[in-house]
């Protein structure tokens, strides 16, 4: 065992697990290219700036949980903590407002918060976040909810539930914050240590307290609904009958609210799992001031991130499928030193034919490669000795059966892929 460990908080996801992620990532994808949606690539590190400015100064994040570091040229750089921001800083840098609108990207990657590592959260975590760039109508809303319940359809999760909010904007946000403030304020002694600095800052996210003393408070706050203004509630009056033309049950939550500043209007999340044991599987919303916030003009967007580490915990705990786990077509086995350049030699030839295969290099008996061949999950063995080479064959055993017979090392490819095509129809 080496010296140096990985640090705390993060984890490397070895082939056993991977083939998993791998499963959830084509998933995601396949369902964004259903929506329109076109996959992007984002620097993992950005300027500190975009995030102190777009997050919002008073978060918890960009106040407690950013890795963030001076570079050789003293400048200030973070390890993204989210990938929205970006997002909309990678739209404006590229003039992508001249495109035609709304401009539908997904990513997926490593994010990093410095939080307390816990089970099913990390400091190095993965997302894949998807964003609508460029429409305040209130049905693109609608649409990235139908997305992200597709997808989850799709990985097989089940129960889902969405929930649904309005957190408002500049113009009747404020009014709301004051009667907010002044309902905790007359019940500041039930509060915990962190709602009560949260009061003066941002009492919305006293909402979002998770601590059962908390929780009991909020159960009778104000309702931000009487303290929409007319064009937020009409815009929120809409998601709500696009939700229910597509026959797309959700929930008012009054509670809830998201963790970072820029969010304006809809805010949603969806949950997974019988009553009782609901895992929230994504969240997001509308942030139509985001772009503004970080220098460039007014560009409504509306999105969500989802943690791949979260998903794969809610599927194993409900038994959802991850498709096949991968397997090779082929193991080639030597039986002496003079066979393994043949069988090195018909392993090309086989992946060139598009036949995954593998051998063993380490001169091993028959039996353990066998044995190796077994772990692979091979479906055929090609087995080469001194006997083989002399005329001019290939002993092909199946792998589940047990049936073997030889074959002509000219047509071997040929053969093998027949072979295989059978068993796949």
């Amino acid at each position: 065992m080496s010296e140096i460990s990985a640090p705390k908080g993060v984890r490397d996801i070895l082939p056993e697990e991977s083939w998993k992620w791998a499963y959830v990532f084509r998933v995601f994808r396949e369902t964004a290219e259903d929506f329109g949606y076109s996959e992007v690539h984002l620097p993992i590190f950005e300027h500190t700036e975009l995030f102190a400015r777009g997050i919002g100064d008073t978060t918890d994040v960009v106040e407690k949980e950013m890795y963030t570091f001076l570079d050789k040229g003293e400048r200030s750089i973070t390890l993204r903590p989210e990938a929205t921001a970006s997002m909309v800083r990678s739209y404006l840098e590229h003039r992508m407002g001249a495109l035609p609108q709304p401009v539908k990207m997904w990513c997926t990657g490593p994010m990093f918060r410095y939080e307390r590592p816990q089970k099913g959260r990390f400091r190095q975590f993965w997302q894949v976040d998807f964003e609508s760039l460029g429409s305040p109508h209130p049905y693109a809303d609608v649409e990235i909810i139908s997305l992200s319940l597709e997808a989850f359809r799709r990985l097989g999760l089940s129960h889902l539930e969405v929930l649904i909010n309005s957190v408002g904007c500049p113009e009747c946000r404020p009014a709301y914050r004051k009667t907010l403030s002044d309902y905790f304020s007359s019940r500041i002694d039930e509060l915990c240590e962190t709602c009560r600095s949260r009061l003066e800052r941002n009492p919305l996210r006293i909402l979002d307290c998770k601590r059962e003393s908390c929780r009991s408070v909020t159960e009778d706050a104000p309702a931000v609904y009487e303290s929409l203004c007319g064009e937020c509630r009409d815009h929120f009056d809409m998601v709500r009958a696009g939700l229910d033309g597509t026959g797309t049950p959700y929930r008012l939550d009054k509670r809830l609210v998201r963790g970072l500043d820029y969010y304006t209007k809809t805010a949603y999340e969806v949950l997974s799992g019988a009553l009782g044991s609901q895992n929230a599987v994504c969240g997001g919303g509308r942030y139509d001031n985001l772009a503004e916030a970080i220098g460039g003009p007014h560009v409504p967007g509306v999105g969500f991130a989802a943690g791949v580490d979260r998903i794969l915990m809610v599927m194993e705990q409900q038994e959802c499928s991850f498709g096949t786990e991968p397997s090779i077509d082929v193991y080639g086995v030597a039986l002496d030193r003079d066979s393994r350049a043949g069988i090195l030699h018909m392993l090309d030839l086989f992946r060139r034919n598009g036949i995954s295969a593998d051998m063993d290099f380490g001169g091993r008996s028959m039996k353990a490669q066998m044995k190796s061949a077994s772990a692979r999950k091979a479906r055929l063995a090609c087995i080469l000795g001194e006997s083989e080479l002399e005329r001019g064959t290939v002993t092909v055993k199946d792998l589940d059966s047990g049936e073997q017979k030889e074959i002509s090392a000219d047509s071997i490819v040929e053969e093998v892929q027949k072979i295989l095509s059978a068993v796949k129809d």
